[in-house]
């Protein structure tokens, strides 16, 4: 079966060798496995939200295009685009604004981050807090449901985000989807293999504590002097080294085979100085970099080639975003006058509210929450494997296709008998009268 897979990555900077470690390479070899329908877009508009230098945006988006292109992205193997090219996105984002919650908003990490921020300082809690990242889960939540994505590569700190974007397409399906799911459920897809690389002090490599290697910004030149201002202990050429902890090991085990990795290391351990330690690893990363620096040098010397490839990439996906927002808009009722048919008026049935699922996945598996008419919740499941037998587990549900044991005082849920949760008597109460 084939699993739609979408990646982006903000254009806010230039990418550095901790970007495509983390980031670059694993997307681009995961685009190519079998069954998978990769999509990798430019994320501008999230760009915008903490950076007012439209240069900066501007040289960062032909950068970062030029990048992937140069680490092997194909083109005409995947759907390769900029976020800005597609009006449906921001219209598509509205239509969420408006079926979500501002309790979620509320709890989403960056904005709680810089309310903690603002109340340390003892300022008001949304000082420097623009709706831009108040809002921005909103916006990628559309970026990922417009394409009905069905896995998402990020690091554990987006988890919630994509936890955010299920909440939002249930409540679209639940309001406006008449027995129809417009939208599959996304989940995140953590590789723990994927590797963070440490920076030149040690700590993760980031233009925030200013200790990148650059990716191919300066050439060889500025490659080796970045990797010669590796911090090191003071042991001399002779003496055994360690490499338990030191990350200039760590970044030559990134880039080396398994025997180089363990050659290196005994060169090591055998007294190797670091300044021909750091010779190898410079030898080691440039021979893998070369080729693609030669690539990246003639795409943005030929900034024409990489906008034709990103305007056929956007006519690509707009053949899947155009025809899903006439279906939207018809959902909520914004079609055209000659779309909807004329009849006498008739009394507004008032619309009749009921309950409703939220599944999510945490470090126990995947569960869900019901919710009744009030958005009260009635109960958590119990943590199942299988995102695919929880999805089932709902809709039998829904169809009041369960049983309920008494075990003392305590009210066991079971569909096709699987044990769905534990309730209470108010508890059990509740969950009839919402499927009854």
């Amino acid at each position: 079966m084939t699993k739609r897979v979408l990646t982006g990555i903000t254009p806010s900077g230039t990418p550095h060798l901790g970007n495509y470690a983390g980031a670059i390479r694993p997307s681009v070899r995961a685009s190519v496995q079998p069954d998978t329908d990769a999509f990798f877009f430019l994320a501008d508009y999230h760009a915008l939200i903490k950076c007012d230098d439209p240069q900066r945006v501007a040289r960062s988006r032909l950068e970062i295009a030029a990048t992937w292109l140069a680490a092997g992205l194909d083109p005409e193997k995947v759907t390769f685009y900029r976020q800005s090219d597609i009006p449906e996105i921001p219209e598509f984002s509205w239509m969420l604004t408006c079926v979500t919650s501002k309790g979620l908003m509320n709890r989403a990490h960056a904005y709680k981050a810089s309310v903690d921020q603002n109340n340390a300082k003892g300022v008001d809690v949304d000082d420097g807090v623009n709706m831009g990242l108040y809002s921005y889960p909103i916006l990628m939540a559309a970026d990922i449901l417009m394409f009905n994505a069905n896995l998402v590569p990020v690091g554990r700190d987006q988890i919630q985000h994509i936890e955010m974007a299920r909440d939002i397409a249930q409540r679209f399906n639940h309001m406006y989807g008449q027995g129809r799911d417009f939208f599959v459920l996304p989940y995140e897809l953590i590789d723990e293999a994927v590797a963070t690389l440490p920076g030149l002090d040690g700590r993760k490599m980031s233009k925030s504590y200013d200790n990148t290697i650059p990716l191919f910004e300066g050439g060889e030149k500025l490659l080796q002097t970045a990797i010669n201002r590796i911090v090191t202990d003071s042991k001399q050429p002779g003496e055994p080294k360690q490499t338990e902890g030191s990350h200039l090991f760590e970044l030559f085990e990134v880039f080396s085979t398994a025997e180089q990795a363990a050659q290196f290391k005994a060169e090591l351990h055998d007294g190797l100085g670091w300044g021909e330690a750091k010779k190898k690893l410079f030898e080691l990363i440039n021979h893998d970099l070369s080729p693609m620096r030669e690539k990246y040098n003639d795409l943005m010397a030929n900034p024409d080639q990489i906008e034709q490839i990103l305007l056929a990439g956007a006519e690509k996906a707009r053949r899947i975003s155009i025809p899903l927002m006439a279906e939207l808009r018809a959902a909520v009722g914004l079609r055209s006058p000659n779309q909807v048919a004329v009849s006498a008026p008739e009394a507004k049935a008032e619309k009749v509210k009921t309950s409703r699922f939220v599944s999510f996945r945490d470090a126990q598996g995947f569960q869900f929450r019901m919710f009744d008419a009030a958005d009260a919740e009635v109960f958590l499941s119990l943590p199942f494997a299988d995102p695919k037998q929880a999805g089932q587990l709902i809709k039998q549900l829904q169809a009041g296709q369960y049983t309920i044991d008494q075990i003392e005082q305590r009210y066991h849920v079971f569909v096709d008998g699987v044990q769905v949760a534990e309730l209470d008597q108010e508890q059990q109460d509740r969950l009839i009268a919402a499927l009854s």
